[in-house]
């Protein structure tokens, strides 16, 4: 179509050439012909400007993902692209996450492509339904895909109940093979991918007519496809037109890498642990100021973190139950025990902490158990110097001046003056002492005088 608009327009500017008659008003006609044209031909690269769209997803599939796959289709949809292909290798997910793509691949107006990939690459799970809902479905040698059963929790952490297992996992069956049926792929495959948590390779996926194309890299996609009419999920048929087109990544943007590393599940436990240290160093040192800022970012950046994470509340408590029991060691003589069970409390909280249907989102019990322990013991360090310092004897002002020694000055009978912490004071005893005698301060009474008795 470019084309023959391109001779079009040629043709047009060799006419627009042809002398006319002198005079104003033609030479007027002539300019504005010819500003015209040449405005057209600046055009052509855009008339004819077509691209195809790539992005990446190596992660589990939550809000930052669904943001970034939901962007990218809208970008697509803007630049009239030809296709987007988007390359997984993905774990699976969050269901609420899944479905917000699934809806948005449903409606795109550019034909959109999953494409499992590199080799050994996975799109399991939530990852499975999405490239179920794509209109192209291809996967690299070496991949695999499936293993799509629901799995569930509460935010107490218990699993649920066999009548509410049997709803959820209908309900999965369901929408995949309306979505397979719709798309025309193998819809007995899907539902046991969802029922039994059936896996399959590339190579049974094509031969069972659930995926479109097996393909090495994109470029096998770009031939294989070229000139292919598909199916769109409304209906209607689409003709793809590839060759020779561009190629173009679209990264994530800072914000969604900065939201990307932050969900990590161990780095949002870190930030939560940090973050409680912190906010409790302030409180006992008020005016340390670094703790409590260091402190207070990490917490808001954890709490950012939990909202797209799945939290369970009840570990979150017992995190906060151990740090109050640590607290009360201060206060009350429990012989250890307080400090045993804000131990317990915080190591079994940290692993209920996030507890999502698959492992990825999920922080490692080999990384949680060091950390906990780790930092129960800082805790227990603190409180410990804290608890010493209780304990030690005061300094300075009055309570600094009870205990100390002195030398009487004259005669305490029983007034008198006394030489204590290099300096004179007016005291009275107890009972009356001799000058040039020991004297040790009992009391610090009011108007600069001491009560003190015989050192000895």
């Amino acid at each position: 179509m470019s084309r023959n608009f391109s001779i079009f327009l040629l043709w047009e500017y060799r006419t627009s050439c042809i002398d006319l008659p002198n005079g104003p008003h033609y030479n007027e006609i002539k300019v504005k012909k010819f500003i015209l044209i040449c405005f057209l031909i600046a055009l052509i690269p855009l008339a004819g400007y077509s691209t195809i769209l790539k992005i990446t997803i190596d992660a589990p599939i939550h809000p930052v993902t669904s943001e970034y796959i939901r962007n990218a289709i809208d970008k697509a949809e803007v630049d009239n692209a030809s296709l987007v292909i988007m390359v997984l290798n993905t774990p699976g997910g969050l269901d609420s996450s899944m479905r917000e793509i699934i809806e948005r691949i449903l409606s795109s107006e550019v034909p959109v492509a999953a494409y499992v990939s590199p080799n050994g690459a996975r799109a399991a799970s939530a990852g499975f339904f999405i490239s179920i809902a794509c209109d192209l479905f291809i996967m690299a040698p070496g991949t695999n895909t499936g293993a799509a059963h629901p799995v569930g929790v509460s935010i107490t952490g218990q699993q649920m109940d066999e009548t509410m297992a049997d709803k959820v996992t209908n309900d999965a069956v369901s929408y995949i093979k309306s979505i397979a049926e719709k798309r025309g792929r193998n819809s007995m495959m899907a539902e046991d991918a969802v029922r039994k948590s059936s896996s399959y390779t590339e190579t049974e996926c094509l031969e069972g007519k659930l995926i479109d194309l097996i393909a090495q890299d994109i470029g096998e996609i770009i031939d294989s496809l070229d000139r292919k009419t598909i199916k769109r999920f409304d209906g209607e048929e689409h003709l793809l037109e590839l060759q020779g087109e561009q190629v173009i990544e679209i990264p994530m943007s800072a914000r969604q890498k900065f939201l990307l590393t932050i969900s990590n599940p161990n780095l949002a436990y870190i930030l939560l642990m940090l973050g409680l240290l912190g906010l409790y160093f302030e409180f006992s040192n008020p005016g340390a100021i670094l703790p409590g800022v260091l402190g207070g970012i990490s917490l808001l950046l954890a709490i950012f973190s939990f909202q797209i994470l799945p939290i369970n509340y009840v570990g979150l408590i017992l995190i906060l139950l151990a740090i109050g029991m640590f607290i009360l060691e201060i206060k009350v003589q429990s012989y250890g025990i307080l400090s045993v069970g804000g131990i317990i409390a915080m190591v079994i909280g940290s692993i209920m902490l996030i507890d999502a249907p698959i492992p990825e989102l999920r922080p490692s019990l080999k990384f949680i158990i060091p950390v906990a322990v780790g930092l129960s013991l800082i805790f227990l360090f603190l409180i410990f110097i804290a608890v010493r310092a209780l304990a030690n004897r005061v300094h300075t002002g009055k309570e600094g001046m009870v205990g100390e020694i002195g030398v009487a000055q004259s005669d305490l009978t029983p007034k008198g003056k006394v030489f204590v912490h290099g300096e004179l004071w007016n005291a009275e005893a107890d009972q009356e002492i001799p000058k040039g005698e020991e004297v040790r301060v009992i009391e610090v009474l009011k108007n600069l005088k001491i009560k003190v008795t015989k050192a000895k």
